[in-house]
């Protein structure tokens, strides 16, 4: 994903200002933007306000040494890449760096090819962190992101899609469900077969059962002619049932009953129809709740209930909707004919800092808007949905009225710092400059 800034920008951060100036030089000379920072505070600000690609850091500084910068930065741009420079002395702590996210480090003294070799390739990396991240892990294009819990969900469809079992995907409105029983088929041995899909909430009870079962010429009123089932349809493949808690007591009967027997009847016939289909269920309520509750019968719910794939709501995987947003942007920018290269800094953390009741699918929808309203090749704030774009992202600054003691005013610093890092008390006292256990005194004070 690009952002409304240039691509090529590069924070170079040392206390020497010589070092500075050479790798200033030598980087300009290549095309790149530069941007300087004499300390740790002062890069972090810039890794905050500007949009930095790569960050070359020296590993010893004075104050915030490199390696704590390096995490606090990567804090704030988990897509930021990051070279160390180390002497020959602490190359121990440059391979920590690598083990934290460092992309490269190179040894002092340095040549003018090892920089630019390394900027480079972490030019590269960074180019091809957010178009290939997903794609490189699984070929599963439609599943984005790289969160805990995507591998997790993509690890456990890779190891249930070759067996017959029966799965169950529970998870809200719009997380996905019917992606991933896309993906559970096509990772199977029925890939060549037909998947054919049933939203049992879409339908009424009588309807539901003529599409599942088939019906006879004149089996009920309005039946003129004969028609093929959707058990009968999968014949060798996937069927997959959405909402299956919207299904009547009746309809579970026979479902249950098919899955038993593995044999039905069209109705208005008593000829059996072997049935030979996987079958993959989906549910935004909780069947063991509607069990309880006398909604959904416990021996069907045994029955769907043998592999059960729980999706985590958006709100509970937010590292993945940059990726996202991304996708759709491409998607929709192609199926409009707009070229979007980018989201504006601020729009996406207005994306980043929203809840997203309606999950991936609300995620599309907001950006089918934007890429439609957006007039130029970013998108801002003012092209999102007014529920979104009056969301508050992570807090920017703060505010204190006059007369305010500098106690409390330290004491506000701290809680909206510690606001912006979502608790991380390390990382506050990163960024204030403090030490973590001045955090703890002063908020115990």
């Amino acid at each position: 994903m690009s952002l409304s800034s240039d691509d090529n920008t590069i924070l170079v951060v040392d206390d020497n200002p010589g070092v500075r100036t050479s790798l200033q030089m030598t980087l300009e000379k290549q095309g790149y933007q530069v941007m300087l920072a004499a300390d740790g505070r002062e890069a972090l600000e810039l890794v905050r306000s500007d949009h930095i690609r790569v960050m070359i850091a020296d590993l010893k500084m004075p104050g915030m040494d490199g390696l704590e910068l390096l995490r606090a930065a990567k804090r704030l741009d988990p897509r930021l890449e990051v070279v160390v420079i180390t002497g020959y002395g602490t190359v121990q702590k440059a391979v920590q760096a690598m083990k934290e996210g460092a992309v490269d480090f190179i040894l002092k003294p340095f040549r003018r090819a090892a920089i630019t070799g390394a900027v480079r390739a972490a030019m590269d990396t960074r180019a091809r962190t957010v178009e290939a991240s997903a794609e490189a892990a699984y070929p599963l294009p439609n599943l984005v992101g790289t969160s805990q819990a995507i591998r997790s969900t993509v690890r456990m469809m890779r190891q249930v899609a070759p067996s017959s079992a029966t799965v169950l995907i529970q998870g809200e409105s719009g997380t996905g469900k019917e992606v991933v029983a896309d993906a559970i088929h096509n990772l199977s041995p029925r890939r060549r077969k037909p998947l054919i899909k049933v939203n049992c909430a879409a339908l009424p009870e009588t309807l539901l059962e003529a599409e599942l079962f088939g019906h006879e010429r004149g089996a009920f009123t309005n039946a003129f002619n004969r028609r093929i089932g959707r058990f009968e349809l999968t014949a060798g493949g996937t069927l997959f049932l959405d909402e299956i808690g919207t299904m009547s007591p009746a309809t579970q009967v026979k479902l249950l009953r098919v899955l038993q027997e593995r044999q039905f009847e069209r109705l208005g016939s008593s000829e059996p129809i072997k049935a030979d289909f996987r079958l993959v269920v989906a549910s935004n309520a909780d069947l063991q709740k509607l069990v309880a509750k006398g909604e959904f019968r416990q021996d069907l719910y045994y029955r769907v209930n043998v592999i059960t794939i729980h999706l985590k709501p958006l709100r509970e995987r937010r590292e993945d909707i940059p990726l996202l947003v991304d996708h759709f942007i491409r998607i929709y920018g192609e199926r409009n004919k707009k070229e979007i290269t980018g989201i504006s800094r601020r729009a996406l953390d207005l994306l980043c800092s929203y809840d997203w009741p309606g999950n991936i699918r609300e995620v599309e929808n907001t950006i089918e808007h934007a890429v439609v309203l957006t007039k130029g090749p970013v998108i801002g704030p003012q092209n999102l949905p007014k529920q979104i774009g009056g969301a508050e992202a992570r807090p920017e600054g703060m505010t204190v009225p006059i007369g305010t003691t500098l106690r409390e005013i330290e004491r506000k610093a701290i809680e909206e710092t510690l606001r912006y890092t979502n608790g991380d008390k390390t990382l506050a006292a990163s960024l204030l400059g403090i030490a973590t256990r001045t955090i703890y005194r002063k908020l115990s004070g």
